[in-house]
């Protein structure tokens, strides 16, 4: 750090971090489109195993929070092999676990470097706020007729999201979220949520407590959700769930419905 991407016509002179280092990749999208940024850099091992001797991979979200485009990506292969020299600054430090801005000075190299350290959840909580009915959720897991969840985080990043928004946020009893502990090698699990590796949520689904389930990758992008005795929800009747219930969610009701994207594990259950 810094540095600059190929395709930029300048060095980066800002970064935004989540603290110690954690953000899904939904956030990273929601924080692109927030502040307007050019783009954002995903590092990540997915769902293979990380740490120092795992996998580890590089995405990059263009301006409209989406994965770059073929077109894209494609552009900065071709510039990364004229690449002749780079630079690094092997003395500087920077504090992840402190939120708020830091500002560097690197002897006019670059232009004044700041990175900013925010909290990894609360910029996506605050979206999630204006699309959900937060109040019908809490009281679905909180009400008389209480609904009882586990999610499992499977030691990813999205273990700070689930603790602050289904048990903070909404309610729900703190033994509902498992696995929320982030760690680099995911704790010698393989985070792919699906029934071949989430077997504890599975088990624990199987003997009928809970009502509602589900299951995230390593970095946020992709779920599993399980009914009550284990029942599978396949990608394609999640999807079709919501389409066939869009008035039950508040954003959907402001602002209708442009579409919906078809991929191959929707299926046929949307036309359904």
């Amino acid at each position: 750090l810094p540095f600059s991407f190929p395709f930029l016509s300048c060095p980066i002179g800002r970064l935004i971090i989540g603290q110690n280092g954690i953000l899904s990749t939904p956030a990273v999208s929601c924080i692109i489109r927030k502040i307007k940024a050019a783009g954002g850099i995903i590092l990540t091992a997915s769902h293979c195993p990380g740490g120092p001797g795992g996998e580890f991979g590089v995405k990059f979200n263009v301006a409209n929070g989406g994965p770059a485009p073929d077109v894209v990506s494609d552009k900065i292969y071709q510039i990364s092999k004229t690449i002749e020299e780079y630079a690094i600054c092997p003395d500087l430090r920077i504090d992840l676990s402190r939120l708020g801005r830091q500002e560097f000075d690197l002897e006019n190299k670059f232009k004044p470097f700041r990175v900013e350290i925010v909290d990894p959840v609360d910029i996506y909580l605050n979206l999630l706020r204006t699309i959900f009915d937060f109040h019908a959720i809490k009281s679905l897991l909180t009400g008389p007729s209480q609904l009882k969840i586990r999610v499992d985080a499977m030691h990813g990043v999205m273990g700070p999201y689930v603790r602050k928004v289904l048990c903070d946020e909404l309610g729900a009893p703190a033994n509902s979220a498992i696995n929320c502990v982030p760690l680099e090698d995911f704790g010698g699990q393989h985070p792919d949520p699906n029934l071949t590796y989430a077997t504890t949520l599975l088990e624990a689904m199987k003997g009928g407590e809970y009502g509602f389930g589900a299951a995230f990758d390593a970095d946020g992008d992709r779920y599993m959700i399980l009914g009550q005795n284990g029942f599978f929800v396949s990608p394609s009747d999640s999807l079709a769930i919501i389409a066939a219930n869009l008035p039950c969610i508040p954003y959907f009701r402001q602002m209708g419905v442009r579409g919906f994207g078809r991929s191959m594990p929707t299926s046929m259950a949307l036309d359904r």
